[in-house]
């Protein structure tokens, strides 16, 4: 069985407010020297069988469909979990 990641975040012209309330929010907290925060969506899918180029067109297809706002969100990344974040699948 095979997992794969998908990274969805809001358009560039489209305002943030959660992650305007966190860029606000970190100097508060002592962290500082970030110029802004995005906030996105992280789905993880569990697939039959290996991770192939065909499993990862049909994600991004239901990524750009179901996980997504075409409207105002991007998929900014459909990968293999390992490719992804160094898990293994």
């Amino acid at each position: 069985m095979g997992r794969v990641v998908v990274d969805v975040m809001p358009k560039p012209e489209i305002l943030d407010p959660q992650g305007k309330a966190v860029a606000a929010a970190l100097p508060r907290l002592g962290f500082h020297g970030f110029t802004g925060v995005r906030q996105g969506k992280r789905f993880e899918l569990e697939v039959e069988g290996p991770v192939t180029d065909e499993v990862l067109e049909q994600v991004r297809k239901a990524a750009e469909t179901l996980l997504s706002n075409p409207v105002i969100e991007d998929v900014v990344r459909v990968a293999p979990a390992e490719e992804h974040d160094g898990t293994p699948a």
